[in-house]
């Protein structure tokens, strides 16, 4: 298997914004040293969420500080960036990195209508903007000049320098969670990113994409390829012993989603509402923390002692996953306490499996 780690801090206070930021690049550091083969960064704005707020500049931080693992992006939230520039930072990144960079895309969040708001923009158009920007992006990095009419870009590109190491750019990633998507993912040869998906739904998800990677005519290489990379994402934290695992991973999540619901109470416009079809009991405000945090515990989650994640990463393996994401920092969890459970899934969890 081959295991990636995930970061989704959180900085309680302006104060602290700076010391949380060093903390980042010193746990990917870490993450590298113990084996992990690829580093994901988030991307959220104005609340403390993914602290560093711009995981492009901060990827190339990483960039410099890091020398074998890749770097990824859970997601770039496309609508916030325009398409030229995206290409132009991608193939630096590319250049910088000497080619790690794993470019996952999203339309932006579902949920925190406000970081639309703070770029001057509402949710209503973001899957229109999301396939504009893709299409330039990879349009960008394979054609010069470029000319380009399109809904919101209307461009002439003489040509991005530097090209990207990776030819014919970064791979692009897709977040996914029904069943059709992972199938039209497969057929295109798009690797994915899911979260949250039960281990009794993921053989059949695996299954749906594998079928994809059929229907689209791929050959056996790149079909064995998109499998090995296909990721899930879980919430991963590995103590002493499983009680103390789930009392601390418990109250993690109890702050993280006070502090999700009150920054969407107190900074989405009256007029917002998500979507019905994405809320779940961890994003649903209407959920009690009573039901919302055992449903994280039971979907999205490995806890408990060295021996017990164990058994859970060889349960995922089992039913398909090669590639798992693994998010050890929740809400504002300390440095320490982020380090130690880090340490212990890499030199007591990873070797059974690598």
């Amino acid at each position: 298997m081959q295991f990636g780690w995930l970061t989704l801090a959180m900085s309680p206070s302006p104060d602290e914004d700076g010391t949380r930021i060093d903390q980042i690049v010193a746990q990917a550091c870490e993450a590298e040293r113990l084996g992990f083969s690829d580093v994901w960064l988030t991307e959220h704005y104005f609340t403390g969420e993914s602290v560093y707020c711009d995981s492009l500049l901060f990827a190339a931080a990483l960039a410099m500080k890091t020398e074998k693992v890749r770097l990824g992006f859970a997601v770039v939230q496309t609508p916030f960036h325009h398409p030229v520039r995206l290409a132009v930072q991608l193939a630096l990144l590319d250049n910088l990195s000497k080619g790690r960079i794993d470019v996952g895309i999203g339309k932006g969040t579902a949920y925190n209508e406000y970081e639309f708001v703070g770029h001057g923009l509402r949710s209503t158009d973001s899957r229109e903007r999301m396939e504009e920007a893709v299409d330039i992006l990879q349009r960008a990095w394979r054609e010069a000049p470029l000319d380009y009419d399109g809904r919101f870009h209307k461009l002439h590109v003489p040509a991005i320098r530097p090209k990207p190491v990776q030819q014919p750019g970064p791979p692009l990633w897709r977040s996914v969670i029904s069943p059709g998507s992972f199938r039209e993912c497969g057929r295109l040869g798009l690797p994915i990113l899911t979260a949250r998906l039960p281990v009794e739904r993921i053989k059949e998800r695996w299954a749906s994409y594998a079928a994809g990677i059929d229907e689209g005519g791929h050959d056996e290489k790149t079909r064995a390829t998109l499998l090995a990379k296909s990721a899930l994402w879980r919430n991963v934290y590995v103590a002493e012993s499983d009680a103390e695992a789930e009392d601390r991973l418990a109250e993690l999540l109890v702050e993280t989603r006070a502090h999700m619901m009150h920054v969407r109470v107190a900074h989405n416009p009256p007029d917002f509402e998500p979507d019905p079809a994405a809320l779940n009991a961890w994003t649903d405000p209407k959920v009690p923390d009573s039901e919302a945090v055992p449903f994280v515990l039971r979907t999205g989650s490995l806890y408990g002692s060295a021996k017990r994640v164990r058994e859970q990463v060889a349960e995922l393996r089992d039913v398909g996953v090669q590639h798992l994401l693994c998010q050890t920092g929740f809400g504002a969890m300390n440095h320490q306490q982020n380090l130690a459970s880090m340490r212990r899934f890499g030199e007591q969890v990873m070797p059974a499996f690598t």
